[in-house]
């Protein structure tokens, strides 16, 4: 089971994120899409969106930070042990709490408007089921480990975590960890599987091409530069 859950499943997940991907994207661009139900409703959609974006962007921010910035580094510049468990616990927790509320409001609004409710499919309630899940069990997890420096997942989660990039899972470290930790792992795991199958994929459609595309030039009407003319009516006949 050891080596099933920590050095066989990410590695299946991976395979999952990235040939799914592909697949999305070769015969499935139209669907490459978040489906915006905005049409329907705007108003409470425009409140619950960019919280949840907000608040998932922390989330996956401070992941990063933690399981793949060694604890060598944040020592290296002054930053003890002490000080970033309460930055992780602060900082996570009101991160966790943000991306929890968006997706409180999105799911409200899913349910009390009719049009949004029937555009719902079971892909998007499995979605939100996993998502939330993964929250709510990181969260569990910090909280259940507050006291003193809390639990140094930077010693074990970490590394474990970075190992599976060098192809050499040192599935050990995850022995001794936290039961909610583990838990909390496996579903994040299953989450990044998930991704390619789900709404979830609009995440890899940032417009960076917009930071390169030309300028749109538009004509100019300022009479000094074409001359004044007469303005005349769109359905007037204007001649030869």
């Amino acid at each position: 089971m050891k080596t099933l859950l920590w050095g066989v499943l990410p590695y299946i997940a991976f395979v999952l994120l990235v040939a799914g991907t592909i697949w999305r994207f070769r015969y499935d661009k139209f669907g490459w899409t978040t489906r915006s139900s905005q049409i329907y409703e705007s108003k409470l959609l425009n409140i619950a969106s960019p919280v949840f974006h907000y608040g998932i962007l922390f989330v996956l921010v401070g992941h990063l930070v933690g399981l793949f910035i060694p604890e060598s580094w944040t020592d290296d510049i002054g930053l003890n042990e002490h000080t970033y468990h309460l930055l992780s616990l602060y900082g996570g927790t009101a991160a966790g709490v943000l991306a929890l509320a968006g997706i409180a409001l999105l799911v409200y609004r899913r349910r009390t408007k009719a049009p949004v409710f029937r555009a719902t499919t079971a892909n998007d309630k499995l979605m939100y089921l996993v998502l939330v899940a993964a929250l709510v069990l990181g969260m569990v997890a910090k909280l259940m480990h507050v006291s003193g420096d809390g639990y140094n997942y930077r010693a074990t989660i970490a590394p474990w975590a970075r190992s599976l990039f060098t192809l050499q899972p040192k599935t050990d470290l995850m022995a001794g960890v936290p039961v909610m930790y583990q838990i909390h792992a496996v579903v994040g795991v299953l989450l990044i599987a998930l991704v390619p199958f789900t709404r979830l994929i609009h995440m890899f459609s940032a417009p960076i091409q917009y930071l390169f595309r030309p300028y749109v030039v538009y004509r100019t009407r300022d009479p000094e530069q074409l001359g004044a003319r007469p303005e005349r009516r769109g359905w007037e006949r204007t001649g030869v």
